[in-house]
């Protein structure tokens, strides 16, 4: 079996953890990651979710933040401190300054990120394909108004620096729009037999991915069956700040409202299965109401076994919406 899942950083990470252990051997997983949280800093090019990804598959992650590496120290960055280079507000420790050293030597090279990331793998052995979603550079920008007055600022700044504390007025995934998909993307997503969408954030992660041309098309029309996890639990994000980024763009924050927001395939949009968390049961009836065959299901990634058991069930309703 081929599946390809779009994915952004820890809730897409800890998902394909569990899905990796709920294949058969001999089946192939090709992950598209999103890039427009991508950032220079220090001269570095600092690629978080492809990097989350690889290191949570790889056994180097965090496990208590979910991002950055395991056993790691800080002695780069207080140095910076001390000579007064900032941004202080970024944390990124020794062991992961080396892989955007690595990267950014590459690209310097002329290496396109795909080739980057295809190389920074062949250490960790993740046990999947991963793609970045572009060669291009992209990144997500939000539009804000705080004491300094109408602004806008990278989506890195908006959640690690301001901490999501105003409200966002725009999200903009700057040079979306005239990117290309990295080599490999289209083809994964038409070869597939099971395309997923994880539960990761569905404006700022998968979003992203999804406004490069040719991939929301390509996932639209893919002749596999399109499936995906609600992020939203309870009304309200597992983690992260869906809720602000998803009034952005007018969506609600429920199970529901976002399975409406990505669509159903029979009305143009991408989903042919969605399933919500359990407390969520009641918003079934208002997903398949739009067109999409919804199941209600624990979607807490407790453990590995329980995130392998969610994509079982994901697996599963996709063979169900196939027949």
């Amino acid at each position: 079996m081929r599946i390809t899942a779009l994915a952004g950083g820890i809730g897409g990470a800890r998902f394909l953890r569990g899905l990796r252990a709920a294949v058969s051997p001999g089946d192939e997983i090709t992950v598209i990651g999103n890039t427009g949280d991508d950032i220079h800093l220090y001269g570095l090019k600092v690629c978080p979710d492809l990097d989350t990804v690889m290191y949570t598959l790889g056994g180097g992650i965090h496990e208590e933040q979910g991002w950055g590496r395991t056993d790691e120290t800080w002695s780069i960055k207080e140095e910076m401190k001390a000579y007064g280079v900032g941004p202080e507000w970024f944390g990124l420790g020794d062991r992961d300054f080396a892989t955007h050293i690595v990267r950014t030597q590459m690209l310097a090279a002329g290496y396109p990120l795909s080739a980057v990331t295809e190389a920074l793998c062949a250490r960790w052995q993740p046990g999947v394909r991963l793609l970045p979603m572009s060669d291009d550079r992209v990144e997500t920008h939000v539009r804000i108004t705080d004491a300094d007055g109408p602004r806008v600022v990278h989506f890195q700044e908006y959640w690690v620096r301001l901490h999501a504390a105003v409200d966002a007025e725009a999200i903009v995934p700057v040079g979306a729009d005239t990117a290309k998909p990295a080599p490999g993307v289209l083809e994964a997503l038409a070869e597939a037999d099971v395309v997923l969408l994880p539960p990761s954030n569905p404006v700022v992660s998968i979003g992203t991915v999804l406004a490069v041309p040719g991939i929301r098309e390509a996932v639209a029309g893919a002749s596999a069956p399109v499936i995906g996890l609600s992020p939203i639990v309870g009304g309200a994000p597992v983690r992260g700040m869906a809720d602000k980024v998803l009034a952005a763009v007018g969506v609600e924050t429920s199970a529901a409202a976002v399975a409406e927001h990505y669509g159903s395939r029979a009305s143009g949009g991408l989903l042919d299965g969605w399933l919500v968390d359990s407390s969520d049961a009641d918003a079934v009836a208002r997903v398949e109401a739009a067109g999409i065959t919804c199941r209600a299901v624990p979607l807490m990634m407790s453990s590995v076994e329980a995130t392998a058991e969610m994509a079982r069930t994901a697996l599963a309703l996709a063979a169900e919406v196939a027949a």
